[in-house]
């Protein structure tokens, strides 16, 4: 049995270097190292190709992490994936996946980045047409083009980059906020808008919910998702002013549409991939607001949660004979007591309840806008988006857990699976203690943040009213009061994400591709052909078949007799 020993080999090997890459990062922290590793691949003459490694403590801790979530997922998977013939060839890309992200993470140049960036797109295209169906392979389609956007932004800042004469981006952060380097910088946003998600390439991110469910855990948490994150929190120095306050609109813009969309939606887990995106326009906000540090504290806590929320929903889904609406789900808390548990804790997380390890993260963030300078606009939008974070957190309680069971009584759940148990219960417990371990670790000095009373409640204030709301509108049914308004077209445009979808499919495949067929039909193989390359063959056969005709018949000896003519009537004359 290959895959059995595949499995475990990967689950101890990754956590072994998940401990290790931990402990280092300690060491990194307490003693303020950053270490730089060459390894020189190939010397010709002059020429070098040489492998550089970035060592430093949030690379360290950032890998850590991204190995811890990942062996867990593959632990996991022995039982999720269990009735998968090719369940080596599951792990081989879920291990390829994670290698690919290593790359990103610890390279200080766009190069070595651009390899783990395209195998982070080309890897997660195969696992999002895992299950190789119709709608797997319009998901994978749509998240690979869409990704493709931010790998050509990555191949341009490369090509621009080589004014500098060196492609180490880490060592020229203090000179590229120049004028002149702006579009260095512009493209590195591109490239990490894409990856991450932001507006207008949203479309992808609950597309790529086609994938199975433990891809869906490791994506969402610590890999793809926050790699876009992780470029720019890298490059956050070297950040323009203008270029951040862009950002910053159109990633707060993101978490008001994702958490809206996610009140309206029914499907499990496009809910926790719109909660996903949400959180990732939280933490794009708070770099764009210059804290760096708090937006990869939040990554960090947010792949605590996130990936454990994924692991509960793929439980769940597993038991449910593969019904992912929630409207036939209700009353799992009698039926799946322990998974039920797990999934409240990583909610709670999620929502920020006092002490678990998004309250952490997520109160920092909330108190530092608050102290910042933010128009009164964009300050509500903020608010107002955390407080639907926790209104369809608990609308997704009402279905779920809460209410009636609405499949065939015939189906059974149990809880049986135990690789999936010992995968979550590992991670419920850093889902409790990571974010004040976290805290601690990261930020030696703590914040000191002195508020006025009203502004300190005010993010549990806002909890509490997305509580109220969540519980009053979804206790019956937010149809039934929209209805009383006759506002059903308010309740298409907010459940499909602003239309990103529709105009990310239909609208790019029937114009833009419908204008490159055309071109390609009627000028690459039309007019350019006929004046080009076919018209030059065509004009050169007909001459080299005129002159074969000259020397096949005997005119050649009549024109030899006519020059000679000509000759002798010169001398003559």
């Amino acid at each position: 049995m290959l895959y059995l020993s595949l499995c475990f080999i990967s689950f101890f090997l990754l956590m072994f270097l998940s401990s290790l890459m931990f402990m280092m990062s300690l060491y990194f922290i307490l003693n303020d190292l950053i270490y730089f590793i060459e390894w020189e691949i190939i010397s010709l003459n002059s020429s070098t190709i040489v492998m550089t490694m970035l060592l430093d403590w949030m690379s360290l801790l950032f890998m850590s992490f991204v190995l811890l979530i990942s062996s867990l997922v593959i632990l996991y998977s022995e039982d999720y994936m269990s009735g998968d013939m090719m369940l080596n060839r599951f792990i081989f890309l879920v291990l390829m996946f994670v290698l690919s992200m290593v790359f990103v993470i610890i390279s200080p140049n766009l190069i070595s980045i651009l390899l783990g960036w395209d195998g982070l797109g080309l890897i997660s295209y195969c696992l999002v047409i895992y299950y190789q169906n119709v709608k797997s392979y319009n998901a994978g389609m749509l998240t690979a083009l869409s990704n493709r956007v931010g790998d050509v932004a990555l191949l341009m800042a490369i090509a621009w980059m080589l004014n500098f004469g060196s492609w180490n981006y880490i060592f020229y952060l203090d000179c590229l906020n120049y004028s002149e380097m702006y579009l260095i910088m512009l493209l590195i946003i591109l490239a990490g808008m894409t990856k991450s998600a932001q507006i207008p390439f949203s479309a992808w991110l609950p597309a790529a919910m086609a994938a199975p469910t433990p891809v869906s855990a490791l994506v969402h948490s610590s890999t793809l998702v926050t790699a876009g994150v992780y470029l720019l929190i890298r490059f956050s120095k070297a950040l323009p002013e203008w270029l951040l306050s862009l950002m910053l609109v159109i990633s707060v813009l993101t978490m008001f549409m994702s958490g809206l969309s996610a009140n309206f939606e029914y499907d499990l887990k496009k809910i926790i991939a719109l909660s996903t995106l949400s959180q990732l326009g939280l933490m794009m906000s708070i770099l764009s607001m210059g804290f760096a540090d708090l937006a990869f504290f939040h990554l960090l806590t947010h792949a605590l949660f996130k990936a454990l929320l994924f692991m509960c929903a793929g439980m769940v889904i597993h038991n449910m004979k593969n019904f992912q609406d929630i409207r036939f789900m209700g009353n799992l808390t009698t039926f799946m007591p322990l998974t039920s548990a797990c999934f409240m804790i990583s909610n709670f997380a999620l929502c920020g309840l006092p002490f678990l390890t998004g309250f952490y993260s997520k109160d920092l963030i909330l108190e530092m806008i608050s102290l910042s300078y933010l128009n009164m606009f964009m300050y509500m939008l903020y608010f107002f988006s955390t407080g639907l974070t926790v209104c369809y957190t608990f609308r997704l309680f009402y279905y779920v857990m809460w209410g009636d069971y609405n499949l065939v009584s015939m189906c059974k759940l149990s809880e049986e699976s135990w690789f999936m148990l010992y995968g979550m219960l590992g991670l419920m417990i850093f889902a409790v203690m990571g974010g004040s371990m976290l805290n601690w670790m990261i930020f030696l000095t703590p914040y000191f943040i002195c508020l006025p009373l009203i502004m300190k409640m005010l993010p549990i204030l806002v909890s509490v009213m997305g509580l109220w709301l969540g519980s009053m509108l979804f206790k019956y049914s937010m149809n039934y009061y929209f209805n009383l308004f006759n506002k059903y077209e308010m309740i298409i445009y907010s459940g499909s994400m602003w239309f990103m979808p529709m105009i990310f499919t239909k609208g790019v495949s029937n114009l833009p591709l419908n204008i490159g067929l055309n071109s390609m039909k009627y000028v690459d193989m039309g007019w350019s052909e006929y004046f080009g390359a076919q018209n030059l063959y065509y004009v050169l056969m007909k001459l080299s078949g005129i002159n074969q005709w000259i020397q096949m018949n005997d005119f050649k000896s009549y024109l030899v007799f006519f020059v000679i003519a000509l000759l002798m009537i010169t001398l003559i004359m």
